[in-house]
């Protein structure tokens, strides 16, 4: 019987599309129920990373969507890789991250009766994605593929799973490829810039925050254009700090974790707030204490792609349902009408940013993270990109570290732990010629430290620092502060990591006192291999403004003891 014309395996046809929207990157842990789509890679120009745990490649998945815009692809197995890739998913769902994750699912004809490993992926994924589906059919490999990249990246962006039953990949089917999904952009009415434009007029203390994703860097200039012509000082949200420059003259700083005393007073003394492109969730309202809610005292204008987001948590007084992309490009339409009566809480705002950010805090014990922060700032090409997870480490990041460049800090807004190896794994792949760094807590790092040895198996030259106060820093903190002196759980025995990045074939490094970090990560570099700079922090060292000693005190005076 003769082969129809352009027949293919549903596995090729659903890796041509892939290629078709665009990804030349996928990451996966192998599985039996894809390995049709295993086979279809090996003739496909895209570049598959085998990773050491599902939880990782889904990690290395959002990494991307959150430093492209566009979807980033994971494979992972049935079952137990599904449940162990959940954590990436839940990272894309509250980072708002454009992500696609493609699990092998049981033969057809044994779904529903509890056959090897499967799940109901719809009950599982359905509260942590925008979209969780299955392709029933053959026929309809492109039509669904192309919606999973449509839903992931419309309004607010989030993750999509898409579940592969083994027979289906197997099939045979003539079929053509369909065009690429691409997402759709909002535009701000005339109404609702002319409403702005009076706002701003009648505004004696403004104050924009940028955040959330759909960012590029052309929006980024054109609404730093906007700022100069304005005069208007500038505040990033939580983990959202290369939307602008650090060094630029109108930046105010990061309303986030541990954020400056100054800028937040500022914010609150605000007449007009302009929430850009983000929720402003509970980090960076500082526990939604920002505002009144649910109507806030002051007039406040949130743009967002997505308007169900309207009035969720508090009121705008002007809501703008609009991309970060097209309302920058209006605001690059905009012109003053008259001088800035803020120009100099504009500069102030600039001067206190850089007065809370370039002195490292003393610290207890020889090694003083915040001085290796600041070497970093001082020393690292401006297109460096930073990782991170999750811990009290990362704070001494967001005071003395000052991101330059757009997408150079990928790091979670969900505190998710084990991210920064997948996520330095990834960024290398992309930026084969840039210097990325992977800085984690030493809990942090075991999450997914395993994937190290992904680092060493593609010869990617990632600089992973950790910080070890052989504790879960951050639990530890809050036991202090509620149960004083009772330290239950959140202690741990550590690894020579140093040596464990040796084990791996990278190199390692450990430095006991700070003076010694700038011999060994140009020791690191000058190696070209993946490493390991292992720093011995005090556990006292909980955060750049106190000690664990300072917070266990305050506690048991508060209690009378």
């Amino acid at each position: 019987m003769p082969v129809p014309p352009n027949s293919r395996t549903a596995a090729a046809v659903l890796v041509d599309q892939l290629i078709a929207n665009g990804v030349r990157h996928v990451f996966c842990v192998p599985g039996e129920s894809f390995l049709g789509v295993l086979d279809a890679f090996h003739d496909r120009d895209i570049t598959v990373t085998v990773c050491r745990q599902e939880g990782g490649a889904a990690m290395m998945a959002e990494a991307v969507g959150k430093a492209t815009g566009r979807p980033g692809v994971c494979f992972v197995t049935r079952g137990p890789g599904a449940t162990n890739a959940s954590a990436g998913i839940h990272v894309a769902q509250q980072d708002s991250t454009p992500m696609i994750m493609f699990v092998g699912q049981v033969e057809r004809h044994v779904r529903g009766r509890d056959a090897f490993q499967e799940l109901d992926y719809k009950a599982v994924f359905g509260s942590m994605t925008k979209l969780t589906v299955e392709i029933d059919e053959t026929a309809r490999v492109p039509e669904i593929v192309g919606r999973a990249f449509a839903v992931a990246t419309s309004g607010r962006p989030g993750p999509v799973v898409v579940s592969l039953p083994k027979d289906m990949l197997n099939e045979t089917v003539a079929l053509e490829d369909r065009p690429p999904s691409l997402p759709v952009e909002t535009s701000p009415g005339l109404e609702e810039m002319e409403a702005l434009d009076e706002l701003l007029v009648a505004a004696r203390r403004p104050l924009f925050i940028l955040g959330g994703t759909r960012w590029t860097p052309e929006a980024c200039a054109a609404l730093r254009r906007f700022s100069e012509r304005f005069d208007m000082p500038v505040a990033t949200s939580y983990r959202r700090a290369p939307l602008f420059d650090a060094l630029h003259p109108n930046y105010a700083g990061d309303v986030g974790l541990g954020p400056n005393p100054r800028l937040i007073a500022r914010v609150k003394a605000a007449d007009l707030l302009v929430l850009c492109g983000g929720r402003f969730g509970e980090i960076p309202s500082q526990g939604y204490s920002l505002f009144d809610l649910p109507v806030p005292r002051q007039a406040l204008v949130h743009v967002y792609p997505e308007a169900g987001e309207f009035g969720r948590v508090f009121r705008p007084s002007l809501a703008i349902h609009a991309t970060p992309v097209r309302f920058a490009a209006a605001l690059d339409r905009l012109e003053p009408r008259a001088a800035a009566s803020w120009r100099a809480e504009t500069t102030a705002c600039h001067a206190d940013y850089l007065q809370w950010s370039e002195e490292p805090t003393p610290q207890p014990g020889p090694l003083n993270l915040g001085t290796v922060m600041a070497w970093l700032r001082d020393h690292l090409p401006i297109d460096t990109i930073l990782c991170n997870g999750a811990g009290n480490y990362a704070s001494w990041i967001h005071r003395f570290y000052r991101f330059r460049g757009f997408a150079t800090h990928i790091a979670p807004t969900s505190a998710s732990m084990g991210y920064g190896i997948p996520a330095a794994v990834a960024m290398q792949r992309l930026h084969p010629d840039r210097l990325v760094l992977s800085i984690n807590g030493d809990g942090d790092f075991l999450m997914n430290g395993q994937d190290f040895a992904t680092a060493v198996q593609y010869g990617l030259p990632i600089v992973t620092i950790i910080a070890d106060n052989g504790s879960y820093g951050t639990i530890r903190m809050h036991q202090e502060r509620e149960y004083p002196g009772r330290v239950s759980a959140t202690d741990l025995k550590n690894p020579d990591f140093a040596a464990y990045a040796r084990a791996f074939g990278g190199f390692g490094a450990t430095v006991v006192e700070t003076g010694a970090f700038p011999a060994a990560f140009e020791a690191a570099r000058a190696s070209g291999l993946p490493s390991i700079i292992h720093l011995k922090i005090d556990p006292d060292a909980i955060l750049p403004g106190t000690t664990l000693t300072a917070i266990r005190q305050g506690a048991l005076a508060r209690q009378g003891g």
